[in-house]
Parts: C-alpha cells; structure tokens; sequence
C-alpha cells in the first residue's frame, strides 16, 4: 500500500479545509460576532497539520483503488475532525460528540441535528454548518482532483471512492478536466439558484445557506420550522433544484455540449422523475383533504416528496402527522434515493433499475432456459462486473442496516424511530418519523448510538464500501508492516 500518497493527500485536504474556514471567519467579522477567532484557530490548526503531512511529495504517485477508499474515508474523517472544533471551542455545541455529529452530518449531507434551537446559533456557525453540505455535495476529493496534477496512477480511483452510484466513468479524456466540469456545473447551478431566490426577496444570507443547503443536498435549515416560513415562490424554487441537484451530472454535461438525444434517453433520470410524479400525485391526492386548497397541497407534495427523494431534508410541513400511506411512500423514497453520480445520497435509482432488470432476466430464465438475455441500459448491455456489485452491494446495505438497527434499539426507542432512524441516516436524508421526525431533532441518544449514527452517516455517503475497508485486519497489518519496514530503512 503506497502510504506516502495517503498521507500526501489528506495534507492537502487539511489545507484546503483550512482555507475554506476563512470564509465563516469573514462572516463572522461581517455580522460583528467574537466567534471569529474560533474558525481562525481552527484554519490554523488545519494549515499546520496539513503543511506537516504534505510538505514532502511522495516517493510514488501510483495508487489503486485500496488507496483510493482509504484515502477517501481517512480524508472524511480528518475533515470531520477538524470541522467541528468552532462549534465545541466557541461552546454553541458544548459536547463534542454532538459538535462531531453535526459536522459528520454537514458534511456527508445527511442534515440530521442534535439542535433543538437552530436559530440560538450564531450567523458565522450558520454559514459554517450550511457550507459544510455544500463542500461534501460534490465531494472534497473531486475538488483536490480539480486543483492539483497527480501523475503516473489511476487517480480515477479517487473518484470512484468518493462518487455516488454503481459506476463512474470519466466524462473526458483526463480526470483533472472531469473534476474541473462537475465543479462547474456544480457552482453554475448554485449561483443561479441563489439568483432565483432573491428575486423572491429572500434575504441575502439566507438565499446564500439555503442554497448550499439545497446544492448539496443536504437540507440544514436556519430556522426551527425550516422552509416553512417562506412564501410558495421561494418553496417551489427549492422544490425545483431540489430535483436538479438529484439528477445525473452527465445528463448535464451531455446538454452542455449539445447531446441532447443522449441526454433524455437516460433510463436512470427517466425513472427518477416519474418516480417522482407518481409520489407526488399519490401524496397529493392523500393530503387534498386535510389542507386549504389544492395549490397548497401540490406545493406540500412536491416539496416533501423532492426533499426526501433527493435526500435533502429539507421540509414545510410535519409530515410525520400525514396518513400512513404517505408516510411509507417517503420512507421507501428514502431507500430508493437520487440517481447515480448527484449529489443526492439513498441507495440510487440506477441501482433498483438493475435489480429490477436482474429479476426480469431470472424469471425468463425460468420459462425460456435455452434464451441468453443480456440486462441493458440506455441500450447498452451491462457487464456482468457492474451486476455483481450492485448486488453485493444491496447485501452489504442490509447487513449494514440490521447492525445499525439492533444497536440502537438498545435503548429501547420504538420500532418505527429505530428504523427510520437507521433508514434516514444511512441513506443521509436527515429527518424521519417519531421521535425523529421533521419538528424533532437527534439529541436525545446516547453517545454510543450517536457514534453508530455517525458511522452509518460515513458508510452511507461514501456507499459502504470505502468505510468497511478501515475495518479490515489485513489494510492495518500491511499498512503498520509499511511503517515498520520504512522505520528500519532510515535507522540502517
């Protein structure tokens, strides 16, 4: 295992956080706040570990996947770590588990909160919790890939660990280029929703953390009613980018180069929206009765049903008091989740295609034996590899899953918070049912279900996979075996 380009790479990502915590600090300073000098620590506490880790290049720029998730999952962590410190120096967020469980969910944009009074914080920890989802939208490695020239290994590796979906592919020849266009279409698209949202007077500040918000899906609101309080305009705006933000970023690269045919035929994005309308219609027709009139009631459905299918969080309405058909269209939205490579977080729309697909082939195997039935996509056979993963992948989501859940039904919550709650941080929706719900917050548990919470937040934005490798003896026994080998070298 290259060590020397893991330690190489998380340097850089500790720099580029700590220039990043600037940005809060200058808020800070704006609106006349003390709790400036708390992210100009932080930032320098980040410039001098990253400057110690990166200073020296590596002896080998090659690494493979193995690096690629270590890499990815060490870098989450260290930036988690380090995120949290202005919310437990300045003492908005006294505990420091609590501090850690609130930047794990900014930044994995899941918006899960321990926060009973949102709107006790300070504006400068506001913006810092909101742009914590828009930095992990994206993703911190893609960003470092966009910024600096790694040479001479498969730095595609990088994005596969980072990247949601089954499968990431280069959009270009070069995979810096790659990063470059996802960026921005990425910043493109949040300018515009911040443009949008001030023509329907929102006030700068909240146009600016609503949009991160919604960018990268993560759904931390500035309010305790969260969305609810603005007018239907600003509502609908959210809604639409709520969706936008869940498609496929090569849908639109494809439109930005004139690809429209390829475009719209996208399987993925196709089911995506229809799932969609049909949630929507569904709700809407459920909740007719219980609102002022049919506007209100579309704008209720549409909004919840594209906050948690995205897997933003964001919401208008308790809708923990809908009827029990409504509420189970959302928690089965929450498994199925945004399309593969967004920024929206569940286990992926292309993922059921294929499983879907790979039920369809097992049943015609069973009435025509003799007939070879290849799985296609956008018209185009899938391999057999691509397959195989995704349903490993739904295997380990399961086992993850029922883990997950017996631990923190430990405490004895009822089933239906357990669940959801598993079910909304796995999948890094943010709000759920019960105790959970979209009024309640995460507080109330103990620190070990919170560390378990933490964990599945982690596991479930880097698709499991990346996480579970820490947890493999023989990662540690090579990697300490490296330490202990280069340790004699320089004695000798």
């Amino acid at each position: 295992m290259n060590v020397s380009i893991i330690r190489y790479l998380l340097g850089y990502i500790l720099k580029i956080e700590a220039i990043l915590l600037l940005l809060p600090c200058l808020v800070s300073v704006l609106y006349g706040e003390s709790n400036w000098i708390y992210f100009l620590i932080t930032s320098c506490i980040g410039a001098a570990l990253g400057f110690l880790l990166s200073h020296r290049k590596p002896d080998r720029t090659i690494f493979y996947l193995k690096e690629g998730c270590v890499t990815t999952s060490l870098g989450w962590i260290v930036l988690s770590l380090l995120g949290c410190l202005p919310f437990y120096l300045s003492g908005e967020i006294p505990s420091f588990t609590d501090a850690l469980f609130e930047t794990i969910s900014g930044f994995t944009t899941t918006g899960a909160s321990i926060l009973s009074d949102v709107e006790a914080l300070s504006r400068g920890m506001l913006f810092w919790r909101s742009f914590t989802h828009w930095i992990g939208g994206m993703g911190i490695l893609v960003f470092l890939l966009a910024i600096i020239p790694l040479t001479g290994g498969s730095n595609i590796n990088l994005m596969r660990a980072e990247s949601t979906g089954p499968s990431v592919g280069k959009l270009v020849p070069k995979v810096r280029h790659t990063a470059r266009i996802l960026y921005i279409i990425y910043i493109g698209m949040t300018v515009v929703q911040m443009l949008l949202l001030l023509l329907g007077r929102m006030p700068l500040f909240d146009a600016v953390v609503t949009s991160f918000g919604t960018a990268g899906t993560g759904g931390f609101g500035i309010y305790n009613n969260s969305i609810a309080g603005y007018s239907p305009y600003i509502q609908w705006v959210v809604t639409i980018f709520m969706i936008l933000f869940g498609i496929n970023f090569n849908a639109y690269f494809l439109l930005f180069f004139g690809q429209f045919k390829s475009a719209l035929s996208m399987e993925e994005v196709r089911y995506y929206l229809l799932t969609i309308f049909a949630a929507s219609c569904v709700i809407f027709f459920n909740i007719l009765s219980t609102v002022q009139n049919g506007f209100e009631a579309l704008t209720q459905s549409a909004f919840q049903v594209a906050s948690i299918i995205s897997s933003t969080g964001f919401s208008t309405v308790d809708f923990d008091q809908w009827n029990t058909i409504s509420k189970t269209i959302l928690v089965c939205l929450m498994f199925i989740g945004a399309c593969a490579g967004s920024t929206g977080g569940g286990m992926k729309v292309s993922r059921f295609v294929l499983v879907i697909k790979t039920i369809g082939k097992e049943l015609s195997s069973y009435i025509y034996p003799r007939r070879v039935k290849k799985i296609k996509v956008d018209g185009k056979p899938v391999a057999h590899e691509v397959v195989r993963s995704v349903n490993v992948y739904f295997i380990t989501f399961i086992l993850v899953f029922v883990i997950s859940l017996l631990l923190i039904s430990l405490e004895g919550y009822d089933l239906v918070t357990n669940f959801t709650t598993v079910a909304t941080l796995i999948n890094n929706i943010g709000p759920g049912l019960a105790k959970v719900g979209p009024t309640q917050n995460f507080g109330f548990f103990s620190p070990l279900s919170k560390y378990v919470m933490m964990f599945d937040m982690l596991a479930g934005r880097l698709e499991l996979f990346p996480v579970l490798i820490l947890l493999h003896p023989s990662l540690w026994r090579e990697f300490f075996g490296k330490i202990a080998s280069k340790t004699r070298r320089e004695t000798l």
